[in-house]
């Protein structure tokens, strides 16, 4: 099995949450919500956040005396300090995978903090070795055809960050992934010019969101699969639509492209090419994802689009200061106090097929049926419909139904 963690945990924890949240609303009572506890067992180990923390931070000391520990006893068999440092970062990459793999297996543990300390400890070790070697063996970074010959190593740590993803489904994995997929793009434009690199990053985006919706619908058809990597499908969405607009945001590139070339701290920056266009796509691009993001009742790309238009007023005060800053302050404070009471009014409780009532908000309909249907497959789960009652012996059992 390609996923180190049960698929069916992920499913599990999911369907507890949801059946919280809708027992919160009044769409269940407390005999559904227990039923449905009972048919999605928590086989796994996961405490509070609090205690998750402690763990981590626990892990984390140990993870680095463990490799400090082993980096000595290799140096002290006589290799020289570079062999010594590629081998014990091979090492405590090898020791780190193999105490996951066991902790997953005979603790059943899943996301406890001692899990993602191995798995972030591993990889980068193992990454590290990597690029280290290539730093050693490869031209210098500024040399002809070197930026192309620099990227044959970030591809191999992009498929060990991506082979990570698909096993362990860990959300900062897909941040790093991403991260090291701009620094492809960025050496692969090297050659072609710095302006490039904004509209490849935007198109680096938008195939991030393609190959995101092509992988929901394959998903879609494997329910435990669709919630074992729900949380890494959301990264990867609110990276991409971040990079697709700071990609296009005028401040960035403009001030992006005098860093690059060391033009910053002499004075303005230097206007841009296809300036006009830059303007566009930082006024545009959060009217677009706000639109959407109310249309398909879709939070995460609404708040989205709310930072990026706050930050596309940033843009403009930037560069364009109408009004001084305290005055400009007021007016929006104002101006957005004014534009919450009239959406918190208008929207209560619904217009448009939005709201402003809170999401635990009870609402009167009945989900019985979706209930069954949903428990009826899973394993250990009631064959029929909620009928409670029926328990006729004395202690500990019923006579089939609840």
């Amino acid at each position: 099995m390609l996923q180190a963690y049960d698929p069916a945990w992920a499913f599990a924890a999911n369907m507890r949450d949801r059946a919280s949240r809708w027992q919160r609303r009044n769409l269940l009572d407390a005999g559904q919500l227990a039923a449905i506890e009972t048919a999605y067992p928590l086989d796994f180990y996961r405490p509070v956040w609090a205690l998750r923390v402690g763990l981590f931070l626990i892990t984390w000391l140990g993870a680095v005396i463990a490799s400090g520990t082993v980096g000595l006893m290799v140096y002290s068999i006589g290799l020289h300090e570079d062999g010594a440092f590629v081998v014990g970062c091979l090492l405590s990459a090898a020791a780190c995978f193999v105490l996951l793999e066991a902790i997953i297996r005979t603790n059943k543990t899943y996301r406890a903090g001692p899990d993602n300390v191995l798995l972030y400890a591993g990889l980068a070790a193992l990454n590290g070795s990597i690029l280290f070697l290539a730093g050693q063996n490869l031209p210098d970074f500024n040399a002809t055809l070197a930026p192309l010959v620099w990227a044959l190593p970030l591809l191999l740590t992009l498929l060990v960050l991506l082979a990570a993803t698909v096993r362990y489904a860990d959300p900062v994995v897909v941040v790093v992934a991403v991260a090291n997929l701009l620094l492809l793009v960025f050496i692969g434009t090297g050659g072609l010019g710095i302006a490039l690199f904004p509209p490849f990053v935007m198109a680096t985006a938008g195939a991030m969101l393609w190959g995101l919706r092509t992988l929901r619908r394959r998903l879609a058809a494997a329910p435990p699969l669709a919630a074992y990597y729900a949380t890494c499908l959301l990264t990867l969405k609110v990276t991409a639509l971040a990079l697709l607009y700071l990609g296009g945001n005028y401040l960035i590139v403009r001030e992006g492209y005098a860093f690059l070339g060391s033009t910053a701290g002499f004075g303005p920056s230097p206007q841009i090419p296809l300036a006009p266009v830059f303007y566009v796509f930082t006024a545009v691009i959060p009217l677009i994802y706000i639109a959407l993001g109310l249309r398909r009742a879709d939070r995460p790309l609404l708040l989205l689009g709310l930072l990026t238009l706050a930050f596309s007023i940033f843009t403009l005060r930037y560069y364009r200061s109408l009004l001084p800053p305290e005055v400009a302050a007021v007016l929006a404070g104002f101006f957005l106090t004014a534009l919450a009471g009239l959406g918190l009014r208008g929207l209560r409780p619904a217009r448009f097929g939005l709201t402003s009532e809170p999401d635990d908000e009870p609402r009167h309909f009945d989900l019985e049926t979706l209930i069954q249907a949903q428990t009826a497959h899973a394993l250990g789960g009631p064959a029929g419909g909620f009928e409670f009652g029926g328990g006729e012996s004395g202690g500990g059992g019923a006579t089939g139904q609840f």
